[in-house]
């Protein structure tokens, strides 16, 4: 069984976020990048299925630029067997590759390397636009798992376990299936310098979007980023009377 995972270039999350000082966008120069989060715990919940016997080969995938090849290597690092890079010049974040266009070029991949399975993150943080599972599902006519808490393979079918807002939801999907992954699925590790050494001998596939016939000129454009506002210190009051006063007046929150 093959499973494809899609992982994104984006900055660490323990950075501060800046934005340009022509608020254009967000600051990436010199800045730290690693893999989207979610898209870590995609590569562990492959990688666990994998080591339980039921996958035979993970194969993962990511639209960025050159330096995209250290992502890919680092996934290979905690468990992909190969990777593939859709090469572009073009910002992965906002204003940049859109997810639609992600989308169509997953579809292009899977329907050359035929899985049965794609895990992958439920959102990126950095546009943490939450479409892409969504969007591919249906360009794929694939079910769908979506914000995934907990994955069991059977017999053609996967279980998927997602949270929803009045509690847990269980879904048995039939395969081939989209899986996206929320926080609370695993905690993934740590790769080992003989698995990081390996990684780097693994196959690395370049290639570009014409490749695959897709056009990854945005349609939307950005005409600011700005930081949010510095969030104003609260005060106190004498009474409930004068609370109320102040959430229907000053707020105007009731």
């Amino acid at each position: 069984m093959k499973v494809l995972v899609p992982v994104k270039r984006a900055i660490d999350y323990n950075v501060k976020i800046r934005v340009k000082a022509d608020n254009t966008g967000v600051e990436t120069a010199n800045v730290k990048m690693s893999i989207n989060p979610f898209d870590e715990i995609a590569i562990e919940e492959a990688t666990k299925l994998k080591e339980a016997g039921k996958v035979t080969e993970i194969v993962v995938v990511s639209i960025g630029p050159s330096q995209a090849q250290e992502t890919i290597r680092n996934a290979m690092a905690i468990g992909a067997d190969r990777g593939i890079l859709v090469e572009t010049d073009l910002p992965t974040d906002i204003g940049g590759v859109e997810p639609l266009a992600v989308a169509k070029t997953l579809k292009a991949i899977v329907d050359k390397e035929q899985p049965d399975l794609v895990i992958m993150g439920k959102q990126s943080i950095d546009d943490d636009s939450n479409q892409t599972g969504q969007m591919l599902s249906a360009l794929l006519g694939w079910s769908q798992g979506t914000f995934a808490s907990k994955v069991e393979l059977g017999d053609g079918t996967v279980d998927v376990t997602r949270e929803i807002d009045g509690g847990l939801e269980t879904l048995t999907l039939q395969m081939p299936a989209i899986i996206t992954t929320d926080l609370r699925l695993n905690e993934p590790r740590y790769a080992s310098l003989p698995n990081i050494m390996k990684a780097k001998k693994k196959s690395l596939e370049i290639t570009k979007p014409e490749d695959y016939g897709v056009d990854f000129s945005p349609r939307l454009s950005v005409v600011k980023v700005v930081e949010p506002a510095p969030r104003v210190g609260g005060g106190k009051v004498e009474s409930v009377d004068e609370l109320i006063d102040k959430l229907k007046n000053e707020a105007k929150v009731i």
